[in-house]
């Protein structure tokens, strides 16, 4: 399995199957980079299960991944981590079958290994003197946090806002922040790095996560085979090792 950046993909489409071996498959999905470390295992295994298929996957901020899509980047899956930015994708015709929710996220607090600020809330980022660290709006976790902000009635005060969640989580990891807002998933994933503060307001913040095959896929049962596995108990089972709620 390749992770690659969409300028590596463009490079691809343009030298139709350069790059596999003769007789290979090539599957291509964009997912949102919240699901980097569970997609790139789920397409390890995929690719185990299904000899002579490589799974590509493109990571990003979702807004940006359904925006690509729609200016005809090669795509056989798309993977959101927002009801949103697929209908941006299905509104401009780009799925071939109806999208399914595979998995729910929530928010945590990220703070640095033994939270040297002390940060103990929602609150905390109104604070002027703390450096703080979020999504941008239009990105899945950017709209999520906006929501907690809301229902916590707390007006926050970041230092950057960043376009999806692991460059969120990058600052915290480097202690350049002393708090963000990332998923549950992704504090998870960065071990004794990050450690992550629930709020109660985390609960009317949960994200949805659809996904669907493309109506412009090159590989068609490829596409939709992939979707299948992601839903299978075993892909179920990864994404509720990583953090997620499986629907």
């Amino acid at each position: 399995m390749r992770a690659l950046a969409l300028a590596a993909l463009l490079v691809v489409a343009g030298c139709g199957t350069t790059g596999t071996a003769a007789g290979e498959r090539r599957v291509t999905v964009f997912a949102a980079a919240s699901l980097t470390g569970t997609f790139t295992r789920l397409a390890e295994e995929f690719e185990a299960a299904e000899p002579g298929v490589d799974v590509v996957v493109n990571f990003g901020g979702s807004s940006a991944l359904a925006e690509q899509i729609r200016q005809g980047a090669p795509a056989d899956v798309f993977a959101s981590a927002s009801p949103v930015n697929m209908a941006q994708v299905v509104d401009a015709g780009g799925t071939a079958a109806e999208p399914v929710t595979f998995a729910r996220n929530r928010l945590e607090i990220a703070v640095p290994a033994g939270n040297p600020a002390g940060v103990a809330g929602l609150a905390d980022f109104a604070d002027a003197d703390a450096k703080i660290a979020l999504c941008a709006e239009q990105v899945p976790c950017g709209a999520a946090a906006k929501r907690a902000f809301e229902a916590a009635g707390v007006t926050p005060r970041p230092d950057t806002l960043e376009q999806d969640v692991k460059a969120v989580l990058t600052k915290v990891r480097l202690g350049e922040v002393d708090a963000a807002l990332v998923y549950r998933t992704d504090v998870r994933s960065a071990g004794g790095e990050v450690e992550g503060i629930g709020f109660p307001e985390a609960d009317r913040a949960v994200n949805d996560y659809p996904i669907a095959p493309l109506a412009r896929a090159r590989d068609t049962a490829g596409a939709r085979a992939f979707v299948d596995f992601v839903r299978s108990d075993r892909g179920r089972a990864v994404l509720a090792e990583a953090g997620f709620d499986t629907p």
